[in-house]
Protein backbone atom coordinates (compact mmCIF):
# COMPACT_ATOMS: atom_id res chain seq x y z
CA UNK A 1 0.00 0.00 0.00
CA UNK A 2 1.29 3.46 -0.91
CA UNK A 3 1.97 6.03 1.77
CA UNK A 4 -0.77 8.29 0.39
CA UNK A 5 -3.30 5.49 0.85
CA UNK A 6 -2.60 5.07 4.54
CA UNK A 7 -5.42 6.26 6.77
CA UNK A 8 -4.78 7.16 10.44
CA UNK A 9 -6.38 3.87 11.46
CA UNK A 10 -4.04 1.89 9.20
CA UNK A 11 -1.02 3.85 10.49
CA UNK A 12 -1.98 2.91 14.06
CA UNK A 13 -2.37 -0.74 13.03
CA UNK A 14 1.13 -0.77 11.57
CA UNK A 15 2.56 0.85 14.72
CA UNK A 16 0.76 -1.82 16.78
CA UNK A 17 3.04 -4.43 15.18
CA UNK A 18 5.96 -3.03 17.16
CA UNK A 19 4.60 -0.94 20.04
CA UNK A 20 2.16 -2.18 22.68
CA UNK A 21 -0.43 0.21 24.11
CA UNK A 22 -0.04 4.01 24.07
CA UNK A 23 -3.08 4.45 21.83
CA UNK A 24 -3.33 8.20 22.44
CA UNK A 25 0.22 8.83 21.28
CA UNK A 26 -0.24 6.61 18.23
CA UNK A 27 -3.44 8.40 17.25
CA UNK A 28 -1.74 11.79 17.61
CA UNK A 29 1.22 10.91 15.37
CA UNK A 30 -1.09 9.14 12.88
CA UNK A 31 -3.21 12.27 12.48
CA UNK A 32 -0.08 14.45 12.23
CA UNK A 33 1.24 12.21 9.45
CA UNK A 34 -2.09 12.11 7.63
CA UNK A 35 -2.30 15.92 7.74
CA UNK A 36 1.07 16.08 5.95
CA UNK A 37 -0.32 13.90 3.17
CA UNK A 38 -3.48 16.04 3.01
CA UNK A 39 -1.36 19.21 2.81
CA UNK A 40 0.37 17.95 -0.35
CA UNK A 41 -2.98 18.04 -2.18
CA UNK A 42 -3.83 21.61 -1.20
CA UNK A 43 -3.59 24.47 -3.67
CA UNK A 44 -0.38 26.50 -3.66
CA UNK A 45 -1.94 29.57 -2.07
CA UNK A 46 -2.97 27.73 1.11
CA UNK A 47 -0.37 24.94 1.27
CA UNK A 48 2.37 27.15 2.70
CA UNK A 49 -0.01 28.44 5.39
CA UNK A 50 -0.60 24.98 6.86
CA UNK A 51 2.11 24.31 9.45
CA UNK A 52 2.66 20.90 11.07
CA UNK A 53 1.19 20.44 14.56
CA UNK A 54 4.22 19.54 16.64
CA UNK A 55 3.76 16.97 19.39
CA UNK A 56 4.97 16.86 23.00
CA UNK A 57 5.07 13.36 24.51
CA UNK A 58 5.05 13.10 28.28
CA UNK A 59 5.83 9.84 30.03
CA UNK A 60 8.46 7.79 31.89
CA UNK A 61 11.41 6.23 30.13
CA UNK A 62 10.95 2.93 28.32
CA UNK A 63 7.26 3.28 27.45
CA UNK A 64 7.71 3.78 23.68
CA UNK A 65 8.16 7.52 23.00
CA UNK A 66 11.24 7.18 20.81
CA UNK A 67 10.06 3.95 19.20
CA UNK A 68 6.77 5.52 18.07
CA UNK A 69 8.60 8.38 16.32
CA UNK A 70 11.23 6.08 14.79
CA UNK A 71 8.71 3.56 13.46
CA UNK A 72 6.54 6.37 12.08
CA UNK A 73 9.47 7.78 10.10
CA UNK A 74 10.41 4.32 8.83
CA UNK A 75 6.82 3.68 7.79
CA UNK A 76 6.81 6.65 5.39
CA UNK A 77 10.53 6.59 4.56
CA UNK A 78 10.92 10.11 5.95
CA UNK A 79 14.29 11.60 6.97
CA UNK A 80 14.48 11.15 10.75
CA UNK A 81 16.93 11.91 13.52
CA UNK A 82 16.77 11.66 17.28
CA UNK A 83 18.60 14.34 19.25
CA UNK A 84 18.92 15.01 22.95
CA UNK A 85 18.16 18.51 24.15
CA UNK A 86 20.90 18.26 26.77
CA UNK A 87 23.61 17.93 24.08
CA UNK A 88 23.11 21.51 22.93
CA UNK A 89 24.45 24.67 24.49
CA UNK A 90 23.45 28.28 24.36
CA UNK A 91 25.12 30.44 21.72
CA UNK A 92 28.40 31.71 23.11
CA UNK A 93 29.26 28.47 24.91
CA UNK A 94 31.50 25.66 23.66
CA UNK A 95 29.45 22.79 22.27
CA UNK A 96 26.96 21.97 19.53
CA UNK A 97 24.57 24.69 18.43
CA UNK A 98 20.92 23.80 17.85
CA UNK A 99 21.15 24.37 14.09
CA UNK A 100 23.33 21.25 13.87
CA UNK A 101 20.17 19.12 14.28
CA UNK A 102 18.94 20.45 10.94
CA UNK A 103 22.34 19.84 9.33
CA UNK A 104 22.31 16.29 10.66
CA UNK A 105 18.79 15.73 9.33
CA UNK A 106 19.83 17.03 5.91
CA UNK A 107 22.80 14.65 5.90
CA UNK A 108 20.44 11.75 6.66
CA UNK A 109 18.09 12.87 3.88
CA UNK A 110 20.96 13.15 1.38
CA UNK A 111 22.26 9.67 2.22
CA UNK A 112 18.77 8.18 1.93
CA UNK A 113 18.16 9.68 -1.51
CA UNK A 114 21.67 8.78 -2.65
CA UNK A 115 21.11 5.16 -1.66
CA UNK A 116 17.81 5.06 -3.57
CA UNK A 117 19.47 6.47 -6.69
CA UNK A 118 22.39 4.03 -6.34
CA UNK A 119 19.99 1.09 -6.07
CA UNK A 120 18.21 2.18 -9.25
CA UNK A 121 21.54 2.49 -11.13
CA UNK A 122 23.27 -0.59 -9.72
CA UNK A 123 22.33 -2.84 -12.63
CA UNK A 124 23.48 -0.25 -15.18
CA UNK A 125 26.85 -0.02 -13.42
CA UNK A 126 27.65 -3.74 -13.75
CA UNK A 127 29.21 -3.61 -17.27
CA UNK A 128 31.49 -0.72 -16.27
CA UNK A 129 32.58 -2.51 -13.10
CA UNK A 130 33.29 -5.65 -15.10
CA UNK A 131 35.54 -3.74 -17.51
CA UNK A 132 37.45 -2.18 -14.60
CA UNK A 133 37.96 -5.61 -13.01
CA UNK A 134 39.31 -6.95 -16.31
CA UNK A 135 41.70 -4.00 -16.49
CA UNK A 136 43.02 -4.99 -13.06
CA UNK A 137 43.39 -8.64 -14.06
CA UNK A 138 44.99 -7.79 -17.42
CA UNK A 139 46.89 -4.52 -16.95
CA UNK A 140 47.33 -2.58 -20.17
CA UNK A 141 44.75 -4.43 -22.27
CA UNK A 142 42.11 -1.79 -21.70
CA UNK A 143 44.60 1.09 -22.01
CA UNK A 144 45.72 0.05 -25.51
CA UNK A 145 42.18 0.08 -26.72
CA UNK A 146 41.58 3.52 -25.22
CA UNK A 147 44.71 4.96 -26.89
CA UNK A 148 43.72 3.69 -30.29
CA UNK A 149 40.20 5.07 -29.94
CA UNK A 150 41.56 8.43 -28.80
CA UNK A 151 43.43 8.72 -32.15
CA UNK A 152 40.15 8.38 -33.98
CA UNK A 153 40.93 4.94 -35.37
CA UNK A 154 38.65 1.94 -35.12
CA UNK A 155 41.31 -0.62 -34.31
CA UNK A 156 40.61 -3.37 -31.84
CA UNK A 157 42.91 -5.30 -29.55
CA UNK A 158 45.17 -7.95 -31.07
CA UNK A 159 43.26 -11.22 -31.33
CA UNK A 160 45.40 -12.94 -28.68
CA UNK A 161 44.80 -10.14 -26.17
CA UNK A 162 41.12 -10.01 -27.08
CA UNK A 163 40.75 -13.77 -26.67
CA UNK A 164 42.49 -13.69 -23.30
CA UNK A 165 40.27 -10.84 -22.13
CA UNK A 166 37.14 -12.71 -23.15
CA UNK A 167 38.35 -15.85 -21.38
CA UNK A 168 38.90 -13.86 -18.20
CA UNK A 169 35.50 -12.21 -18.65
CA UNK A 170 33.86 -15.63 -18.76
CA UNK A 171 35.79 -16.82 -15.70
CA UNK A 172 34.84 -13.63 -13.90
CA UNK A 173 31.15 -14.16 -14.62
CA UNK A 174 31.38 -17.77 -13.46
CA UNK A 175 32.89 -16.64 -10.15
CA UNK A 176 36.18 -18.52 -10.63
CA UNK A 177 38.37 -15.48 -9.90
CA UNK A 178 36.72 -14.20 -6.70
CA UNK A 179 39.70 -15.01 -4.47
CA UNK A 180 42.43 -13.80 -6.85
CA UNK A 181 44.29 -10.78 -5.48
CA UNK A 182 44.83 -7.58 -7.45
CA UNK A 183 46.36 -4.18 -6.66
CA UNK A 184 43.77 -1.44 -6.59
CA UNK A 185 44.14 2.32 -6.18
CA UNK A 186 41.50 3.42 -3.71
CA UNK A 187 40.26 6.98 -3.71
CA UNK A 188 39.50 8.31 -0.26
CA UNK A 189 36.23 10.11 0.22
CA UNK A 190 37.22 13.75 0.18
CA UNK A 191 34.62 16.44 0.30
CA UNK A 192 35.61 20.02 0.90
CA UNK A 193 34.86 20.73 4.57
CA UNK A 194 32.02 23.21 4.98
CA UNK A 195 32.23 26.33 7.08
CA UNK A 196 29.91 24.78 9.68
CA UNK A 197 32.94 23.15 11.32
CA UNK A 198 34.02 26.61 12.41
CA UNK A 199 30.72 27.82 13.83
CA UNK A 200 28.92 25.39 16.09
CA UNK A 201 30.78 22.26 15.13
CA UNK A 202 32.20 19.92 17.72
CA UNK A 203 35.91 19.38 18.24
CA UNK A 204 35.65 16.10 16.30
CA UNK A 205 34.10 17.96 13.34
CA UNK A 206 36.93 20.49 13.43
CA UNK A 207 39.64 17.81 13.59
CA UNK A 208 38.08 15.81 10.74
CA UNK A 209 37.78 18.93 8.63
CA UNK A 210 41.41 19.88 9.20
CA UNK A 211 42.48 16.32 8.34
CA UNK A 212 40.56 16.51 5.04
CA UNK A 213 42.25 19.80 4.14
CA UNK A 214 45.66 18.34 5.02
CA UNK A 215 45.06 15.28 2.84
CA UNK A 216 43.94 17.42 -0.07
CA UNK A 217 47.00 19.67 0.13
CA UNK A 218 49.45 16.77 0.48
CA UNK A 219 47.84 14.74 -2.29
CA UNK A 220 47.18 11.79 0.00
CA UNK A 221 43.68 11.18 -1.32
CA UNK A 222 44.68 7.96 -3.07
CA UNK A 223 46.34 4.85 -1.76
CA UNK A 224 47.11 1.41 -3.18
CA UNK A 225 45.65 -1.72 -1.65
CA UNK A 226 45.94 -5.41 -2.41
CA UNK A 227 42.45 -6.88 -2.37
CA UNK A 228 40.59 -9.88 -3.73
CA UNK A 229 38.35 -9.56 -6.77
CA UNK A 230 35.36 -9.95 -4.45
CA UNK A 231 36.45 -6.92 -2.41
CA UNK A 232 37.53 -4.98 -5.51
CA UNK A 233 34.07 -5.40 -7.01
CA UNK A 234 32.47 -3.71 -3.99
CA UNK A 235 34.96 -0.83 -4.04
CA UNK A 236 34.70 -0.29 -7.81
CA UNK A 237 30.90 -0.49 -7.71
CA UNK A 238 30.78 2.36 -5.21
CA UNK A 239 33.22 4.41 -7.29
CA UNK A 240 31.30 3.82 -10.53
CA UNK A 241 27.98 4.67 -8.87
CA UNK A 242 29.50 7.86 -7.44
CA UNK A 243 30.60 8.90 -10.93
CA UNK A 244 27.14 8.15 -12.36
CA UNK A 245 25.19 10.11 -9.75
CA UNK A 246 24.44 13.81 -10.09
CA UNK A 247 25.12 15.03 -6.55
CA UNK A 248 23.33 18.34 -7.16
CA UNK A 249 20.11 16.58 -8.18
CA UNK A 250 20.37 14.26 -5.18
CA UNK A 251 20.86 17.26 -2.88
CA UNK A 252 17.86 19.07 -4.39
CA UNK A 253 15.61 16.04 -3.97
CA UNK A 254 16.87 15.43 -0.43
CA UNK A 255 16.31 19.08 0.48
CA UNK A 256 12.71 18.93 -0.72
CA UNK A 257 12.11 15.68 1.17
CA UNK A 258 13.63 17.05 4.40
CA UNK A 259 11.63 20.27 4.20
CA UNK A 260 8.32 18.56 3.43
CA UNK A 261 8.49 15.30 5.38
CA UNK A 262 11.47 15.45 7.76
CA UNK A 263 10.96 14.50 11.42
CA UNK A 264 13.16 15.63 14.30
CA UNK A 265 12.67 13.88 17.64
CA UNK A 266 13.96 15.99 20.55
CA UNK A 267 14.38 13.77 23.60
CA UNK A 268 14.94 14.84 27.21
CA UNK A 269 13.38 18.23 26.60
CA UNK A 270 12.31 18.25 30.26
CA UNK A 271 15.99 18.48 31.24
CA UNK A 272 16.21 22.02 29.82
CA UNK A 273 13.00 23.16 31.52
CA UNK A 274 13.56 25.78 34.23
CA UNK A 275 11.55 26.07 37.43
CA UNK A 276 13.43 29.03 38.82
CA UNK A 277 15.46 31.32 36.60
CA UNK A 278 17.57 32.38 39.56
CA UNK A 279 18.87 28.87 40.22
CA UNK A 280 22.47 28.08 39.34
CA UNK A 281 22.92 26.71 35.83
CA UNK A 282 19.36 27.51 34.75
CA UNK A 283 20.19 30.49 32.54
CA UNK A 284 21.98 28.31 30.01
CA UNK A 285 19.02 25.92 29.88
CA UNK A 286 16.63 28.73 29.10
CA UNK A 287 19.10 29.94 26.48
CA UNK A 288 18.96 26.53 24.77
CA UNK A 289 15.16 26.78 24.72
CA UNK A 290 15.36 30.21 23.10
CA UNK A 291 17.82 28.87 20.52
CA UNK A 292 15.54 25.92 19.72
CA UNK A 293 12.50 28.19 19.36
CA UNK A 294 13.31 29.74 15.93
CA UNK A 295 14.18 26.32 14.51
CA UNK A 296 10.78 24.96 15.57
CA UNK A 297 8.97 28.13 14.49
CA UNK A 298 10.54 27.97 11.06
CA UNK A 299 13.82 29.43 9.95
CA UNK A 300 16.42 28.97 7.24
CA UNK A 301 19.55 27.01 8.17
CA UNK A 302 22.73 26.87 6.11
CA UNK A 303 23.98 23.37 5.38
CA UNK A 304 26.63 22.09 2.98
CA UNK A 305 23.77 20.85 0.75
CA UNK A 306 22.05 24.23 0.61
CA UNK A 307 19.72 26.37 2.72
CA UNK A 308 17.02 24.33 4.49
CA UNK A 309 13.68 25.85 5.57
CA UNK A 310 12.46 24.25 8.82
CA UNK A 311 8.89 25.64 8.62
CA UNK A 312 7.27 22.32 7.67
CA UNK A 313 9.56 19.88 9.48
CA UNK A 314 7.62 17.91 12.11
CA UNK A 315 9.10 18.21 15.60
CA UNK A 316 8.25 15.62 18.24
CA UNK A 317 9.56 16.46 21.72
CA UNK A 318 9.55 14.03 24.62
CA UNK A 319 10.45 13.93 28.27
CA UNK A 320 9.60 12.20 31.53
CA UNK A 321 8.83 15.53 33.26
CA UNK A 322 9.30 13.91 36.66
CA UNK A 323 11.16 16.89 38.17
CA UNK A 324 9.68 19.60 35.95
CA UNK A 325 6.40 20.09 34.12
CA UNK A 326 5.65 21.21 30.56
CA UNK A 327 4.59 24.60 31.99
CA UNK A 328 8.22 25.13 33.08
CA UNK A 329 9.24 25.50 29.44
CA UNK A 330 9.26 29.06 28.14
CA UNK A 331 5.75 30.04 26.92
CA UNK A 332 6.85 30.58 23.31
CA UNK A 333 8.23 27.04 23.09
CA UNK A 334 5.15 25.56 24.75
CA UNK A 335 3.02 27.24 22.09
CA UNK A 336 5.01 25.52 19.34
CA UNK A 337 3.99 22.07 20.65
CA UNK A 338 0.19 22.36 20.63
CA UNK A 339 -0.46 18.60 20.73
CA UNK A 340 0.35 16.99 24.06
CA UNK A 341 -0.04 13.30 24.75
CA UNK A 342 0.64 11.56 28.03
CA UNK A 343 2.02 8.04 27.75
CA UNK A 344 0.94 5.61 30.44
CA UNK A 345 3.14 3.46 32.65
CA UNK A 346 3.20 -0.17 31.58
CA UNK A 347 1.16 -2.75 33.48
CA UNK A 348 1.54 -6.52 33.83
CA UNK A 349 -0.83 -7.03 30.89
CA UNK A 350 1.28 -4.68 28.75
CA UNK A 351 4.50 -6.50 29.68
CA UNK A 352 2.89 -9.82 28.76
CA UNK A 353 1.90 -8.49 25.33
CA UNK A 354 5.36 -6.95 24.83
CA UNK A 355 6.95 -10.36 25.46
CA UNK A 356 4.79 -12.16 22.90
CA UNK A 357 2.99 -9.97 20.35
CA UNK A 358 5.42 -7.61 18.52
CA UNK A 359 7.41 -8.83 15.51
CA UNK A 360 10.56 -8.09 17.47
CA UNK A 361 9.29 -9.59 20.79
CA UNK A 362 12.04 -10.43 23.28
CA UNK A 363 11.01 -14.09 23.52
CA UNK A 364 11.43 -14.43 19.74
CA UNK A 365 14.79 -12.69 19.83
CA UNK A 366 16.24 -14.95 22.54
CA UNK A 367 14.75 -18.08 20.97
CA UNK A 368 16.39 -17.20 17.63
CA UNK A 369 19.74 -16.30 19.28
CA UNK A 370 20.05 -19.61 21.14
CA UNK A 371 18.75 -21.60 18.16
CA UNK A 372 21.97 -20.64 16.36
CA UNK A 373 23.78 -22.94 18.80
CA UNK A 374 21.22 -25.74 18.54
CA UNK A 375 19.40 -24.93 21.79
CA UNK A 376 15.60 -24.88 21.58
CA UNK A 377 14.08 -22.49 24.14
CA UNK A 378 10.36 -22.84 24.90
CA UNK A 379 8.68 -20.16 27.02
CA UNK A 380 5.53 -21.41 28.75
CA UNK A 381 2.50 -19.23 29.45
CA UNK A 382 3.10 -19.21 33.20
CA UNK A 383 6.75 -18.13 32.69
CA UNK A 384 5.64 -15.11 30.66
CA UNK A 385 3.04 -14.31 33.33
CA UNK A 386 5.68 -14.52 36.06
CA UNK A 387 8.22 -12.34 34.25
CA UNK A 388 5.52 -9.74 33.52
CA UNK A 389 4.49 -9.72 37.17
CA UNK A 390 8.10 -9.28 38.33
CA UNK A 391 8.68 -6.46 35.83
CA UNK A 392 5.64 -4.57 37.12
CA UNK A 393 6.71 -5.13 40.74
CA UNK A 394 10.28 -3.96 40.11
CA UNK A 395 9.12 -0.82 38.32
CA UNK A 396 6.75 0.04 41.18
CA UNK A 397 9.36 -0.52 43.93
CA UNK A 398 12.39 1.08 42.29
CA UNK A 399 12.91 3.34 39.28
CA UNK A 400 10.26 2.98 36.59
CA UNK A 401 12.26 2.20 33.45
CA UNK A 402 9.36 0.79 31.47
CA UNK A 403 9.88 -2.05 29.01
CA UNK A 404 13.65 -1.90 29.46
CA UNK A 405 13.07 -3.80 32.70
CA UNK A 406 12.21 -6.87 30.63
CA UNK A 407 15.67 -6.88 29.06
CA UNK A 408 17.37 -7.22 32.43
CA UNK A 409 14.92 -9.87 33.64
CA UNK A 410 15.36 -11.96 30.49
CA UNK A 411 19.15 -11.70 30.75
CA UNK A 412 19.02 -12.83 34.37
CA UNK A 413 16.69 -15.75 33.61
CA UNK A 414 18.71 -16.98 30.62
CA UNK A 415 22.16 -16.09 31.93
CA UNK A 416 23.18 -19.66 32.73
CA UNK A 417 21.88 -21.30 29.56
CA UNK A 418 23.40 -18.50 27.43
CA UNK A 419 26.79 -19.05 29.06
CA UNK A 420 26.70 -22.86 28.65
CA UNK A 421 24.82 -22.98 25.33
CA UNK A 422 27.60 -24.94 23.58
CA UNK A 423 27.19 -27.76 26.11
CA UNK A 424 23.44 -28.05 25.48
CA UNK A 425 23.42 -28.23 21.68
CA UNK A 426 20.50 -30.32 20.45
CA UNK A 427 18.59 -29.97 23.72
CA UNK A 428 15.23 -28.35 24.39
CA UNK A 429 14.87 -26.16 27.47
CA UNK A 430 11.46 -25.38 28.93
CA UNK A 431 11.33 -22.02 30.68
CA UNK A 432 8.35 -22.10 33.08
CA UNK A 433 7.39 -20.13 36.19
CA UNK A 434 9.41 -22.47 38.42
CA UNK A 435 12.49 -21.98 36.21
CA UNK A 436 12.05 -18.19 36.38
CA UNK A 437 11.75 -18.25 40.18
CA UNK A 438 14.84 -20.42 40.51
CA UNK A 439 16.95 -18.04 38.44
CA UNK A 440 15.66 -15.01 40.33
CA UNK A 441 15.96 -16.54 43.80
CA UNK A 442 16.42 -13.85 46.41
CA UNK A 443 15.79 -11.05 43.94
CA UNK A 444 12.02 -11.00 44.25
CA UNK A 445 12.10 -11.41 48.04
CA UNK A 446 14.67 -8.69 48.65
CA UNK A 447 13.18 -5.27 49.33
CA UNK A 448 16.10 -3.45 47.70
CA UNK A 449 15.55 -4.99 44.28
CA UNK A 450 17.64 -2.37 42.53
CA UNK A 451 20.74 -4.05 43.96
CA UNK A 452 20.12 -6.96 41.61
CA UNK A 453 18.31 -5.62 38.57
CA UNK A 454 19.16 -2.07 37.59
Amino acid sequence: MSIEGLTPKQIVEKLDSYIIGQDKAKRAVAVALRNRIRRIHLSDDIRDEVAPKNILMIGPTGVGKTEIARRLAKLVNAPFIKVEATKYTEVGYVGRDVESMVRDLMAVGFNNVKKEVEDSMREASLPKVEEKLLDLLLPGSGDKKDEENAEGETKSLPSSDSTTREKFRQMLREGKLEDREVELTVRRQSTMPSMEIIAGGSMDDLQNGMMEIQNMLSGRNHKKKTVTIREARKILTEEVLDSMIDADKVADKAKERVEQSGIIFIDEIDKIATKNANSSGQVSREGVQRDILPIVEGSKVNTKFGVVDTTHILFIAAGAFSLASPSDLIPELQGRFPLRVELESLSKADFKRILTEPKNALTRQYTALLATEGVNIVFTEDAIDRMSEIAEELNSRSENIGARRLHTIMEKVLEEISFDADEHSGESVNVDAKYVDEKLTGVVKDQDLSRYIL
